[in-house]
């Protein structure tokens, strides 16, 4: 297999035998528990160029709301073409049909990861590779020039609809300022590509364990093979794919700075006993420096560095085996 998830975590499948087969795992953490398939809130965000004032606010209103109400939505007419989508998907396979010994050398150092080193136990372990790169190295992968293009063209393009839908939902809150476009810059934030392997467990191992974004915004492209899954009232929906529409959702640090006015919702992916899927996410982040608090007093959290939130996350995960993220910081 490739990469070799079954041969690293063998230890891992010996300690759970006896797990798998009790199958008493709790709800929250059982593939089995989706009570049924749902559509995330629909946004035309072609209406944002419209002539009608009306019009337009109406658009911004969907995108708060949903916002406040799911965590979630999905856009249509992002400015994103399904022929970049459509090439972006055909180089990413490519790239991750790399020989497994070559895949480390394609981007810098630290891009290329798979599995979870951190998990004890099958529940913590993710399914999954990704390529987790910088901004500004997606011009540079080593001999890949067709990704490369095709990754700058996309880039380019979300990058700028990720800082639209910011500041869209900042003048909700009645905020209008440059704090997203001062502080996530090319250089802070990133894409990963994702690949996830067929799974011979496939009821046992999740392909992305359950966890909120450590950022401001994620907005993803995924293929149609399905797997996303996310929290919504208490128990766990299945994301019905769209193949016109991108998917966004609120981070942690954006709950933080709204002062849980927007919400950064619990989601994970399963796994597939026969096909592999693939998406792309672009995640809007800030500088290590850059101080998040809340737009509004009193606060729910304690001002707090993105470093500080990143390394108490690193912690956690590695002492715990989970992250406790947010929860950390209420005043």
């Amino acid at each position: 297999m490739d990469p070799p998830l079954q041969e690293r975590y063998k230890t891992l499948f010996a300690n759970s035998t006896k797990e798998l087969k009790s199958k008493t795992a709790d709800n929250n953490n059982n593939n089995k528990d989706i009570i049924e398939e749902c559509e995330l809130p629909l946004i035309d965000l072609g209406r944002l160029i419209s002539l009608d004032e009306k019009e337009k606010d109406g658009c911004k209103e969907e995108i708060a709301r949903a916002s406040k109400d799911w965590g979630f939505f999905q856009v249509i007419n992002h400015a994103i073409s399904r022929e970049i989508l459509e090439k972006l998907r055909c180089e990413q396979v490519k790239v991750f049909k790399q020989p497994f010994n070559k895949k480390h050398q394609s981007f810098s150092a630290g891009s290329y990861r798979w599995g979870t080193p951190t998990a004890t136990c099958l529940r913590q372990l993710s399914w999954s590779e990704a390529f987790h790169i910088p901004l500004t190295d997606i011009s540079n992968p080593a001999g890949l020039t067709n990704l490369s293009s095709t990754m700058v063209q996309f880039a380019t393009t979300i990058a700028a609809l990720a800082q639209n839908l910011a500041e869209i939902l900042a003048e909700k809150l009645g905020c209008k300022s440059s704090f997203f476009e001062e502080n996530c810059l090319p250089s802070s934030c990133y894409l990963r590509m994702n690949r996830y392997p067929p799974c011979p467990i496939s009821s046992d191992a999740f392909g992305l364990t359950p966890h909120t974004d450590s950022d401001f915004l994620t907005i993803l492209h995924q293929d149609q093979v399905g797997g996303l899954q996310l929290v919504k009232d208490g128990k766990w929906f299945a994301v019905k794919p769209n193949p016109d529409a991108l998917i966004v959702n609120i981070g942690d640090l954006f709950q933080a700075w709204s002062n849980d006015v927007y919400k950064s919702v619990e989601h994970r992916v399963v796994t597939n006993p026969k096909v592999e899927r693939f998406s792309t996410a672009y995640f809007l982040c800030p500088s290590y420096d850059t101080v998040v608090e809340s737009f509004c007093e009193p606060s729910v959290y304690k001002k707090f560095s993105f470093r500080e939130y990143r390394r108490q996350v690193q912690e956690d995960v590695q002492t715990m085996g989970y992250k406790v993220g947010l929860k950390r910081f209420v005043v």
